[in-house]
Order: structure tokens, then C-alpha cells, then sequence
């Protein structure tokens, strides 16, 4: 391996392939690196093997960050579309599930060998198996100290990623050299991750574990609508993941089972329509059934027709399925976390470059920063941008 290059990049993930191919393309000498033993590797397990590789909704409203305007530059800059175009140019079959929301057709395997592809024609030197020691400053570049050897750079990008899935390689490596250049690195904690529950909850989901259906899910002031996927150990699905990057340990969740409409005015014109129809008979017309049992069974004790209901028993039953609150134990932490909320203070980075303002020829792009997107591919929308504008400035 060289010794000598303009770029290295560490971290051969979304935001660090993007950024490679992009500085290769403008004829700088780069060097991609991974301690892995092949790129991609959190790419290919994403979307359920899929890969939601962006959302063509995407908003810089649709991130968290102790600086929410940081991430508008480069957002602007490099929209959905413009990945979009770079995926229908190398004829990557995909297809949007959900508004906005595009996945591969089949696999992620084909974004992976798009990305790889990209930096052999800009002439990346891709290098995996291979462990970074440790980083000093060396004049105006750095010096590295590698499983392979020493090697120097004029500029040196860390796309390391965060603690997420460990299995695949994640380490704090990224918020580690951060923190050794004097860098502020907020509080990190799993996001987009399922939740976990004890006792009562927890009894109550695992019997009717593998069941789905969709809620509207309350953290504070944050609402958001979904499917909720109950598990043996707590609560999962897209509405939940989402809302986990909003919750704080010891806060309370807010479940509506029955997100659409008011449920005490459909048990009214009910009673009045079908008075001999049982309660879990009618919430069976838009519930699972199991669920619609537990419900009644959960907060009512026992199923009756709507004829023997009184308003009282009907708005009991009403408010507790609208507004089911239970706490959390606790997420099933970075094993199964799709990113990292929090990570390097965005004050101290430019949000043109993605540069380190005090430190000159050091940047930090994608998930080590702290920009968290929500669920349905707009964090690896913010791993191209993020690439993409330092793959331009540097």
C-alpha cells in the first residue's frame, strides 16, 4: 500500500464510499479504508435486506440534532433525486413502498456494487481488513498508523459510523478520535430501535407476540402513525422505531389502537345499529381479533353485547384503548439499533465542507455526527449529502 495520498477516508460505509468516489472523480489521490472485511456490510442488512436507500420526501425537518439548521446545506445540495439518477444509471430495479420511500427491488447487494463501482472508476483505492491504530497530526495533514503499515494524508475523513449493530463493526472509533482532537461529542444512545417491557406489558405483548397493527404512537409532543409489531420482549415495528429516537429513559408512551376515528362514537352509533352484537365483535371490523379479545379483556375484564353497555362502560373502554400509556424498561440497545443518536457537536463542523473549523484537512461525514434522521431512508440520504459535499470541497 501507498504511503503517501491526498484523501484517505476511513470508514467504507454510505457516507465514506460517496465521499471517495466524489474526490476521486475530481482527481485527488484517495485511499478508502475498513477494518471489515468487504464495504457495505450495514448497506446489505438494511430495509430488511432491502436497503430504503432514501426518501424522495426528505426534509432537513425530518432529523434531530442539537443544531437542526446544520444539516439544510447539504441537504439542498444533494437531493433524493440527484441519488435517485445515480441508481437509474447504473439500472437498479427499486420501488417505493411507502410515499417517498424507495427500495431496492429484490436486494441492497446492488447498492453496494453501485457504490463500489463508482470508486473504481474514479480510481479509489479500496483497501478492508485493515485497522486504523492510531491518528497524529503531521504538519498540515495526519499520520496514521495502520495493521498495514504508516501512511500519510494531506486530508483525512472519518466516516466511521456510530455504535449501531456492533456485529457488523461498529465501534466508537469516529467520537474516540473526535474526542482526541478536542472535539465535543454529545451523549450517544441507540435509536430506531425496538423497545423493551417488563411484568404486566410485557406478559400481555408476548401472548400475542408476532401480531401487527397500526397505531398512532405519542412521546411527548411527538405523534407518529404506523404499524406497532408486538414481540416476546416488548414492541417493535416502523412506528416504533421511529418514535424511539424521540423517547428518553423513564418516559412514558401513549398508544392509540384505534387511530382512525373516535372510538366512543363508533361504539354509540354501533350500540344504536347492532345492539346484539358483541363489543369484541364490532372492534373486530378493524382490529385483529386476538387483539380486539385482549383489549376488552385488558380493561374491561370481559366481553357483553352493546345493548348491555352504558355510556360510561363504552367511554371506560374507549379512552383506555385511545390512550393506552405504558413505560418503556428500556430498547434492546446497539444490537439491534439501526443508528446513533447524538455524536459530534455540528457547531464545531462547517456544514458546507463537513470540515473541522479549528483543525484544518479534518472532517467528519454521516452517522458519527450529530445528525439522526427518523425511519424511511433518510438517514442514508444524509450519508450521500454529507459525502457528496465534502467529496466536493476537499
Amino acid at each position: 500500500m501507498d504511503t503517501q495520498w491526498d484523501v484517505v477516508v476511513i470508514g467504507a460505509g454510505a457516507s465514506g464510499m460517496m465521499c471517495a468516489a466524489t474526490a476521486g472523480y475530481r482527481g485527488k489521490n484517495v485511499l478508502l479504508l475498513d477494518h471489515a472485511n468487504r464495504p457495505g456490510k450495514k448497506i446489505l442488512m438494511s430495509g430488511g435486506g432491502r436497503c430504503n436507500f432514501t426518501n424522495l420526501n426528505a426534509t432537513p425537518e425530518d432529523y434531530r440534532s442539537h443544531d437542526p439548521h446544520f444539516c439544510i446545506s447539504a441537504l439542498k445540495r444533494y437531493t433524493p433525486y440527484d441519488f435517485l439518477e445515480l441508481v437509474e444509471r447504473h439500472g437498479i430495479d427499486h420501488v417505493e413502498k411507502a410515499p417517498g420511500q424507495l427500495f431496492c427491488s429484490d436486494s441492497a447487494k446492488p447498492i453496494v456494487e453501485m457504490l463500489t463501482t463508482e470508486c473504481e472508476w474514479a480510481g479509489v483505492a479500496l483497501r478492508c481488513s485493515v485497522s486504523v491504530d492510531a491518528v497524529v497530526r503531521d504538519g498540515e495533514g495526519f499520520c496514521l498508523e495502520t495493521t498495514e503499515g504508516q501512511l500519510r494524508t494531506k486530508k483525512l475523513v472519518i466516516a466511521t459510523g456510530g455504535y449501531s449493530i456492533p456485529t457488523l463493526g461498529a465501534t466508537g472509533f469516529g467520537f474516540e478520535l473526535a474526542r482526541q482532537f478536542g472535539l465535543n461529542v454529545w451523549d450517544t444512545r441507540p435509536a430506531l430501535v425496538p423497545f423493551t417491557l417488563t411484568s404486566l406489558w410485557k406478559e400481555r405483548f408476548a401472548a400475542l407476540a408476532g401480531l401487527a397493527t397500526p397505531v398512532d404512537v405519542q412521546c411527548g409532543d411527538a405523534i407518529v402513525r404506523g404499524d406497532v409489531l408486538l414481540t416476546h420482549r416488548g414492541i417493535s415495528g416502523p412506528a416504533v422505531l421511529d418514535i424511539s429516537g424521540d423517547w428518553v429513559p423513564g418516559q412514558a408512551l401513549k398508544i392509540n389502537w384505534w387511530p382512525d376515528g373516535v372510538l366512543y362514537d363508533d361504539l354509540i352509533e354501533w350500540r344504536d345499529t347492532s345492539p346484539r352484537k358483541s363489543v369484541v365483535t364490532m372492534l373486530s371490523e378493524r382490529l385483529p381479533k386476538r387483539l380486539a379479545q385482549a383489549l376488552v379483556q385488558w380493561f374491561c375484564e370481559k366481553d357483553t353485547i352493546l345493548a348491555e353497555c352504558s355510556n360510561a362502560y363504552l367511554k371506560q373502554l374507549s379512552s383506555a384503548v385511545q390512550e393506552c400509556e405504558l413505560k418503556p424498561a428500556g430498547t434492546e440497545g446497539w444490537r439491534t439499533a439501526e443508528v446513533t443518536l447524538g455524536g459530534i457537536d455540528t457547531r464545531l463542523i462547517s456544514s458546507k465542507d463537513m470540515s473541522v473549523k479549528t483543525i484544518p484537512n479534518l472532517y467528519f461525514i454521516g452517522e458519527v455526527l450529530d445528525v439522526t434522521g427518523r425511519l424511511g431512508g433518510f438517514n442514508f440520504q444524509w450519508a450521500w449529502a454529507s459525502g457528496v459535499a465534502c467529496g466536493q470541497a476537499i
